[in-house]
């Protein structure tokens, strides 16, 4: 990701990513406390700025790939600006589906990709046009954004949804003593069965008919409903509103946008050391990531 580099005193890597036309962005991107990879990937090419997140595989199971998830969102990053670059004219969905064909192929013949377990991740994409801003969304990687004053979220519900069903199918088997870590296993080993399936969720992976699964869209960047700001979050970030309750939607925007990307994440690991019980998919931190993206007023 191009521009200059600093240091943000919590550790965070902050980049002031350059300036396209009039768009300035800011991110911030940080691993989960205590691991040495960070599974998120936040990148800018050009008009087009994106959040990816990859799904950590829990301890003890196949993926039948020798890649991780750290190296599927650095190529499919890699990818999908490539893609942008040689079709700009070309829908976003287009271009995912274009970079997820050709991460594919950058497996290799080592991997077993229809494997359930093979790495995927979620997206967030935005891109900025002379007048209009497009974006999609696909998994659980929020955007939220500053349109003619109001907060609007867009949002890719299907994980929860599919998670919340899971959780109550658990809840009505019977006791029979299995063990939680058996329990678990079976758990995740349902969700698999669901990634990338109708009535499932979708997740960038090695299937590019995800990319049409996406949340996609338009919006002004002119006239009394022009976009003025948009955050680009990771799950890791998000849960400062979806979990932890800190904000709403916008005084995440607020917060953001006056003293950086690297405070909202500054509070949400100030939340998971309060909140230790409080896990999201067995995970008490996860890695974190918040991109802001503001544009002046071109009327």
């Amino acid at each position: 990701m191009a521009g200059p580099e600093a240091r943000h005193p919590a550790g965070h890597t902050v980049r002031t990513v350059g300036e396209a036309s009039t768009m300035r962005v800011r991110s911030a991107s940080t691993a989960a406390p205590g691991r040495l990879e960070n599974e998120d990937v936040v990148f800018r090419f050009g008009p087009l700025v994106g959040v990816l997140d990859g799904a950590t595989v829990p301890d003890g199971f196949d993926t039948g790939c020798v890649h991780g998830p750290a190296w599927f969102v650095r190529h499919l990053a890699a990818r999908i600006g490539l893609a942008v670059a040689a079709r700009p004219a070309a829908t976003l969905v287009s271009s995912l589906a274009a970079a997820l064909l050709a991460v594919r192929a950058d497996h290799g013949d080592s991997c077993d990709l229809d494997h359930p377990g093979t790495p995927s991740a979620t997206v967030c994409l935005l891109r900025e046009g002379v007048d209009e801003v497009d974006y999609l969304v696909l998994c659980d990687s929020p955007l939220v954004l500053d349109v003619g004053g109001r907060v609007e979220v867009v949002s890719d519900d299907r994980l929860d949804v599919a998670m919340a069903d899971l959780r109550r199918i658990a809840a009505g088997l019977p006791a029979d003593g299995t063990d939680p870590q058996t329990r678990f296993r079976q758990a995740v080993s349902v969700q698999r069965e669901r990634m990338n399936r109708t009535h499932g969720y979708w997740v960038a992976a090695t299937d590019p008919d995800a990319a049409y699964h996406s949340v996609t869209g338009t919006l002004p960047l002119r006239g009394p409903n022009a976009v003025r700001r948009a955050v680009l979050l990771s799950d890791g970030a998000s849960c400062a509103v979806e979990q932890f309750g800190l904000l709403d939607w916008a005084g995440l925007l607020d917060l953001v946008t006056a003293e950086g990307p690297g405070a909202l994440i500054d509070r949400v690991r100030a939340a998971e050391r309060a909140h230790p019980d409080r896990l999201r998919r067995h995970k008490r931190a996860d890695d974190a990531s918040a991109v802001l993206c503001e544009f002046p007023s071109r009327d």
